[in-house]
């Protein structure tokens, strides 16, 4: 897909791997509509000369407050990248309930729902693009976040599910799985981790080339564990 004055709308687009993509995809001359909940980092973010709307997506009414907000504006792309990392590891004690419930919206819930409410947006368009950010996680699991990699793991078969029915389409669908990268969400994990720069970077080069998959990363390595065995693989991470 040529970027340049296509309409993107990019969740969690005010920090870490959404705001790199962010910066990277105006830089190629598209218009980048982003969302995020935190009032310091939309500010920033609009002081960049972003228009961002300010929206909670761990819950049905604030996924469809977006959707009002945006009104009568085409989409060309949608992109999916908001996403939340919560504890649940009963070594540690026991998780909070409540925590995972908005977890699990934020991060499946919410992309299906603006994919089901933005679907007439994209149709209308002469060429459209889904883009979902899952994780090198939605291949193996990590014991110590449970909630999130079953969440990324739900995306991922959402998202090879709707590229066949949208196969025949003007509407593309790419699944972006990233490695463990150096943003808030991951602070205090001592694994090695990606820039967020070239992270934002690989996906941004998968939507202009159509990919239909973007392995980022170590994400390559466990893709080929997993094809070789995918007990190997989770051995692998289930160590994390």
């Amino acid at each position: 897909m040529e970027l340049a004055d296509k309409i993107i709308l990019l969740t969690g687009g005010t920090a870490g791997i959404g705001r790199e993509m962010a910066r990277q995809l105006k830089e190629q001359g598209a218009k980048v509509v982003l969302t995020g909940r935190n009032q310091e980092r939309v500010q920033a973010m609009r002081d960049e000369g972003f228009e961002v709307i300010v929206a909670d997506l761990s819950n049905a009414a604030g996924v469809d407050a977006l959707i009002a907000e945006l009104g009568d504006k085409d989409i060309d792309v949608l992109l999916n990248s908001a996403g939340q990392l919560v504890d649940h590891d009963f070594r540690d004690g026991e998780p909070n309930a409540d925590a995972a419930d908005d977890c699990i919206y934020a991060n499946l819930n919410a992309p299906i729902r603006l994919t089901a409410g933005l679907m007439p947006k994209l149709r209308n368009r002469p060429k459209a693009t889904i883009v979902n950010v899952t994780s090198g996680l939605a291949i193996a699991p990590a014991a110590r976040t449970p909630i999130y990699c079953a969440t990324k793991s739900a995306l991922r078969f959402y998202t090879l599910g709707i590229r066949e029915q949208l196969k025949d389409t003007n509407i593309r669908v790419i699944e972006a799985l990233p490695p463990v990268v150096d943003t808030q969400m991951n602070d205090g994990n001592p694994m090695k981790k990606m820039p967020p720069e070239e992270c934002a970077r690989q996906i941004v080069v998968a939507i202009e080339r159509d990919q239909d998959e973007a392995n980022i990363g170590m994400t390559k390595a466990l893709r080929i564990a997993e094809t070789i065995s995918p007990g190997l693989a989770r051995n692998i991470t289930l160590r994390f």
